[in-house]
């Protein structure tokens, strides 16, 4: 045989060879890169979306709903409370004294709250003006010998003793609204028809001249807390005063 016909059988050969040892490689199969591990973000479902604002915080702690004190009431004297408190008015900013005209004089409508400390200080009955309603206080007004209560923030003053004993002064911040509480004598003093024992004999306590007046056995201990300077809201849910008081104007 020609040798250059075996020297080309024998590379053919050797090509083949080669081809069937790499065989299993052609069909192996390619194994894909290691991607990198991407790690999911489980949020934190004890976490809530809206942490709840201090006013909140303030309102559900203290169980306010329970002792009948409206949101809203709160919501606004809150509001109120800081504005005031902003203009250098509040000096003693750790009490806010809020009566809430929405409800009935035979219930427990005047809330001493210690913010500080998260505390009810008092809780008791409240008088409104003999015109401003019977058992609901529903008519208001600024005028002199109106004999009616009159809504909105209020600073606290000194104190003194007069017709009916230890009485403390309130000023009216809103203009139009209360601002003659000074002039009208409108100061927190105690009564006598400021009492349990009148709710039950006729449904509904006395009623003042027009000034917020509170029982007898709380009268000092409750003016010693709140006098000099914090803030006492008189709140309605009523349309002229939600209308026209300039505070919750700023605040809104």
């Amino acid at each position: 045989m020609n040798k250059s016909i075996i020297k080309k059988l024998y590379l053919c050969l050797t090509s083949i060879f080669i081809f069937l040892l790499h065989l299993p490689l052609v069909f192996a199969k390619i194994k894909p890169v290691n991607a990198p591990t991407v790690k999911h973000v489980v949020p934190l479902t004890n976490a809530p979306a809206n942490p709840p604002s201090p006013l909140s915080k303030v309102y559900d702690s203290l169980k306010l709903n329970t002792l009948g004190l409206s949101h809203q009431a709160f919501d606004y004297a809150i509001k109120g409370f800081n504005y005031l408190k902003t203009l250098g008015k509040v000096q003693n900013d750790d009490i806010l004294s809020i009566v809430d005209f929405s409800m009935p004089s035979s219930q427990k409508r005047l809330f001493i709250l210690d913010l500080k400390n998260y505390k009810v200080l008092f809780n008791t009955y409240v008088a409104h003006g003999r015109n401003s309603g019977k058992e609901y206080a529903s008519k208001f007004s600024n005028a002199n010998q109106s004999y009616e209560s009159s809504l909105g923030f209020y600073v606290t003053k000194d104190t003194y003793n007069g017709n009916h004993g230890y009485s403390l002064r309130l000023e009216g911040e809103e203009s139009g609204i209360n601002d003659n509480a000074l002039s009208r004598g409108v100061v927190m003093h105690s009564a006598w028809y400021v009492d349990e024992s009148i709710v039950k004999s006729q449904g509904y306590i006395g009623r003042s001249q027009g000034c917020p007046a509170i029982p007898e056995s709380l009268h000092k201990p409750i003016i010693e807390k709140i006098k000099n300077g914090s803030c006492l809201f008189l709140y309605s849910p009523d349309k002229n005063y939600l209308t026209h008081s300039k505070i919750l104007k700023q605040t809104a």
